[in-house]
């Protein structure tokens, strides 16, 4: 059973939110576009796995997507969580092109790929990170101790690996292509019988993770070192994303392709929610958006079908769901 859909991945839309509020020239701005490919690629190798989720007894698996979940001041994200009576497995999904060298006497992921060699996080050491940080959530909130697995799952089928070094024996088994990804599953089910969370508890656990789950705003802008005054303001044009909308007629005018649009400081207020913080007060909307009147502000913000809070001066809003 899907507990937590999948969805474009919070980090993505907080970097595509980057790219459009850094100006082309910032010392970071092709570093972030480079991550930003590779999780676009990691977010098809995601999807790819669906074909054998649906494999899965679907009122055993328990199956969350896309978690992000506070670490202190990190973020702890898991490209699906499977949550079962008898055990729960952290799955990693690396699509990659080449072939890849998971050394594990130096602990490096290496990826060759048309001659070219380049190294990445280690998945082990992900891996053992999401295990730990799962198994001190379970004893915080007095669930009983269920082993906690993690999967490394190749999702490319034309990619090749190799796992080396002394420890290869521990390892090798952590890593898998695709294609034996259900068979890992049988292994896991073989090795764990015993029932150690009821329906009550698995359910109890999958509520507190979808209610965890967090928007890494903070991780991503300190991860790259941008600070708020690094950020583009405006309602910028989707077209020439550098470029501010002036407001006229009640529009939003862009001279660089002659065009109107009626909604388009309502991707502004999303890219202030992924990137600035979860409310927006009727000042800052007016500073974040280059509006002057705070009357047009309010009239703007009252349409975007926002919650409110407060009172007067101290008014906020904030997203009824999540937008995207």
């Amino acid at each position: 059973m899907i507990m937590k859909e999948r969805t474009k991945p919070l980090v993505m839309l907080i970097l595509e939110a980057l790219l459009r509020r850094l100006p082309y020239s910032h010392k970071k701005y092709q570093q972030i576009l480079e991550e930003l490919g590779r999780r676009q690629a990691g977010y098809i190798g995601e999807k790819s796995l669906d074909y054998y989720y649906r494999e899965l007894p679907h009122q055993k698996y328990m199956i969350l997507h896309d978690l992000n979940l506070p670490d202190g001041d990190y973020n702890c994200q898991i490209d699906t969580l499977l949550l079962t009576p008898e055990f729960a497995l952290a799955i990693d999904v690396k699509n990659m092109a080449g072939k890849l060298l998971v050394d594990t006497e130096n602990e490096q992921f290496i990826q060759i790929n048309n001659g070219i060699e380049k190294g990445y996080p280690y998945p082990i050491a992900q891996g053992e990170r999401h295990q730990k940080y799962l198994q001190k959530l379970l004893a915080a909130n007095h669930l009983p101790p269920v082993p906690v697995e993690y999967l490394v799952v190749i999702s490319n089928s034309y990619t090749t690996y190799a796992v080396t070094g002394k420890s290869t024996h521990k390892f090798k088994p952590r890593i898998c292509k695709s294609d034996v990804f259900l068979n890992k599953i049988s292994l896991l089910e073989k090795q764990y019988t015993k029932p150690l969370l009821t329906a009550k508890e698995l359910k109890k656990l999958c509520r507190l993770l979808v209610k965890m789950n967090t928007l890494p705003t903070s991780y991503v802008l300190n991860k790259y070192g941008i600070q708020k005054y690094d950020l583009l303001p405006g309602v910028l044009c989707h077209i020439h994303s550098n470029h501010s909308l002036v407001r006229k007629n009640q529009k939003w005018y862009c001279a660089a392709c002659d065009t109107f649009s009626k909604d388009a400081h309502i991707y502004a207020l999303n890219d202030y929610f992924l990137l600035i913080g979860p409310t927006i007060t009727n000042k800052q909307f007016r500073e974040f958006a280059h509006i002057k009147s705070r009357h047009s502000a309010k009239r703007l913000l009252q349409s975007c079908n926002l919650q409110c809070s407060g009172k007067n001066r101290y008014l906020y809003y904030y997203p009824k769901t999540i937008p995207w």
